[in-house]
């Protein structure tokens, strides 16, 4: 890769030019200054998998009355007089007004229900179903079909209808809202979000890199690299969402991944550009002391095509590492996660362009003041990670018995793992649109809908006797048995916690396994999260071997030795495992809940898990690539294991801690985020990376290489001749 740092380095001047349009037009384009933009045309909704949720609503989609409809807008007013004649005189004119608005097939509220004020239709509409207790509900259904503007359109003439209903009625509290609301404010808190999360993640960086490089324009490299690589990343998603549904929170998810491997990226370039100038400038010239001699462009060009030739070869084998284990995710049959895996994957090329060819060239352009900026970095032999690795040295069987310990304990509360697709409960407490929904479910539950539906095809004749005094764990009522058109029949089933609560997964596993006497299917939220959790059990072990096997086979090629790439797979389940266990220590039981800013539901969200176990076995195995590289290259000049353990963790632990600081500072800045989601993938990542750099890297790693000593290097030798003819290291 020597020549490609080189032709780099000589058109520096182009290739920056090309990403500064690149980049230009990449912002322009995902922002909404020119077209659409990337955030109109994102979504949020419950991940879905396919399995008998998806069967039954298909079976009820186009049988049931509300054929033909869009969505909905709902007005719920309290502190009011149900029965004062002047409150029924404004719903009933307030309906008729409602009813020729172009865009409206349906309004209603109690006071117009034809079988009047007791039936059951009109208390379903008044609050706690009782017309005494001040308050009532008015729905309005859309018509389906409707452009975005034209939707927009009806809601402003409905707001207005609305209004003077409040003022008529003379009620003293009043909400509104739809699922279209609900999802438009996930999407602006999920943008919010990431703008925090890289105002945060950025400057901090920036900081930090001017410590480890003790110069602004070498530590603005790297960010320069992040924002390129931000630019990249939202283009890329763009283009997706022009082929795929794009869940909004795959947008931060993706770029935070860019973000943090490009300042890796960087970082380790930038780096090893200083340190193979001060390798080959001539005996006694320090370019840290100014006009000694000169810079020249050659010389940063010889140089950076070393580092790329070096350091180069390691980022491209982490790119591909993380490329690996996100191409895992494809093999699972979910939309959401493909579209995760395939944009991460993008995102993943975008970080490798950035620091193959951005950052070589800025490290050109800008030579003289990073060659000569003070220098900070630890070059040579010995220094506080050599004595780290003494230590280690020393006692290996004791750091191996007393980690290995701390993280397998660390890993038992994923023992319980539960989890859940939050809708309104992803948004701050307190959020408009979270408050309405959780008023709908207290004070509405008629309208607010079952939290699970039993859709059949059965006689209702014997539907009916199956639900006679049925009793069902965690169901607090069994609505009536329905016929709708084509022979479809459905049963609504209520639990009174949303949907995702312990008693809808407990009635949904009872409704699922103790089966009724005919062919059915349970539809809901927690019927959708069985089906994911089935859908990911049954495709698991085709992804982990291909994830764990194409990785071997990289480390394999980078080392000559089976033994390292089992072990590091080893390494990367247990770090994992003790990640997983306290972010369910943490989210789901509910500790911490006062520093970190947040209500737990009892569960955590469908995605972290394998988010965690893709993203997080990506960037573990890059610290991993950062520190074998260096003592492969050191056991390759004649080293001892011994030796080239020692040397490679005293001259890889400093750019390896550097860059996981950096990156829990990227994943620490979204784990400030309001949205549950977002708030609990960054605080996994960022603690994934920073038991990953510490524990493992730094301790783990070297006990066990040294207690492995010679045999760390073995492989049968059919596979050395192997390595020996396709090896890529050197």
């Amino acid at each position: 890769m020597r020549g490609w740092g080189s032709w780099v380095g000589r058109h520096a001047r182009v290739v920056v030019g090309v990403w500064f349009v690149a980049v230009t037009l990449a912002f322009l384009a995902a922002t909404g200054v020119v077209g659409e933009g990337l955030f109109p045309r994102l979504h949020a909704s419950d991940i879905e998998a396919p399995g008998e949720n998806l069967i039954g609503r298909d079976l009820l989609r186009g049988t049931t009355r509300e054929q033909g409809l869009g969505g909905s807008y709902t007005l719920l007013v309290a502190g009011i007089d149900p029965a004062a004649p002047r409150v029924a005189a404004a719903a009933r004119t307030a309906v008729t007004e409602l009813l020729a608005i172009p865009g409206v097939e349906r309004a209603a509220n109690p006071y117009v229900v034809p079988s009047g004020l007791d039936s059951a239709g009109a208390q379903a509409m008044f609050a706690d179903r009782s017309q005494y207790s001040g308050g009532f509900a008015t729905i309005v259904l859309l018509k389906q079909g409707l452009s975005r503007s034209s939707e927009d359109e009806t809601h402003d003439r409905i707001d207005a209808v609305f209004d003077e209903l409040v003022r008529a009625s003379g009620a003293h509290d009043s909400q509104r809202g739809s699922i279209r609301a609900l999802v438009d404010r996930i999407v602006e808190q999920i943008k919010i979000d990431g703008q925090r999360g890289e105002g945060i993640a950025l400057p901090l960086s920036f900081l930090v890199m001017i410590v480890v490089f003790g110069g602004f324009v070498a530590a603005g490299i790297p960010v320069v690299g992040a924002v390129a690589s931000i630019a990249g990343a939202l283009g890329c998603l763009l283009g997706f969402s022009h082929l795929l549904d794009l869940d909004a929170t795959v947008v931060n998810v993706v770029t935070v991944l860019g973000l943090g491997l490009c300042i890796d990226y960087g970082l380790l370039l930038v780096s090893r550009f200083r340190e193979e100038y001060a390798a080959s400038r001539p005996p006694g010239i320090a370019p840290e002391v100014g006009p000694a001699r000169e810079i020249t462009r050659e010389d940063a060009i010889r140089a950076i095509g070393l580092a790329v030739d070096r350091a180069g070869r390691t980022v491209l084998f982490s790119g591909l590492i993380v490329a690996i284990s996100l191409s895992g995710l494809l093999v699972f049959d979910v939309p959401f996660v493909r579209a995760l895996a395939a944009a991460g994957v993008s995102i993943v090329v975008v970080a490798l362009l950035v620091a193959l060819t951005l950052i070589p060239a800025l490290c050109v352009l800008g030579a003289r003041r990073i060659l000569r900026a003070r220098r900070t970095e630890v070059t040579g032999d010995s220094g506080v990670f050599a004595q780290l690795a003494t230590r280690v040295h020393a006692r290996p069987w004791v750091v191996i018995a007393l980690l290995g310990a701390a993280l397998v304990t660390m890993a038992l509360p994923a023992l319980d793992l539960r989890l859940t697709s939050s809708g309104a409960a992803l948004l701050p407490t307190g959020t408009p649109e979270r408050v309405f929904v959780e008023r709908t479910q207290a004070h509405y539950p008629g309208i607010a809908g079952a939290e699970l539906t039993l859709v059949t095809k059965a006689p209702v004749a014997q539907v009916r006797a199956w639900t006679a005094g049925r009793q069902i764990p965690g169901v607090t009522r069994i609505g009536s048995v329905v016929a709708r058109p084509g022979g479809v029949v459905t049963v609504a089933i209520y639990t009174g916690d949303g949907g995702s609560g312990p008693a809808s997964r407990a009635a949904a596993h009872s409704l699922r396994t103790d089966r009724a006497p005919f062919p059915n299917w349970i539809t809901g939220q927690a019927s959708g999260i069985a089906d994911y959790q089935d859908a990911i059990r049954a495709r698991a072990p085709a992804a982990i071997a291909l994830v764990g096997l194409t990785t071997m086979a990289l480390l394999f090629l980078m080392t000559g030795s089976i033994v390292i790439p089992i072990k590091a797979l080893l390494m990367n389940l247990l770090s994992l495992g003790a990640t997983v266990g306290v972010v369910v220590w943490v989210f789901q039981d509910g500790h911490l809940q006062g520093l970190l800013g947040f209500s737990s539901v009892g569960a955590v969200e469908s995605t972290l898990p394998l988010l965690l176990a893709a993203f997080g076995f990506g960037l573990s195995m890059d610290y991993e690539v950062f520190l074998l590289a260096r003592i492969v290259e050191l056991h390759e000049q004649g080293l001892s294991t011994t030796e080239a353990v020692t040397l490679g963790l005293q001259r890889s632990g400093r750019i390896i801690t550097s860059a996981a600081l950096l990156m829990v500072i990227v994943f620490g800045g979204f784990a400030s985020a309001q949205l549950l989601v977002m708030k609990q993938m960054g605080f996994g990542l960022a603690l994934a990376i920073a038991l990953d750099a510490t524990i493992v890297r730094m301790l783990l790693v070297p006990a066990t290489m040294y207690v492995l000593g010679q045999a760390n290097w073995w492989a049968p030798a059919p596979m050395r001749r192997l390595h020996r003819r396709w090896g890529i290291t050197g």
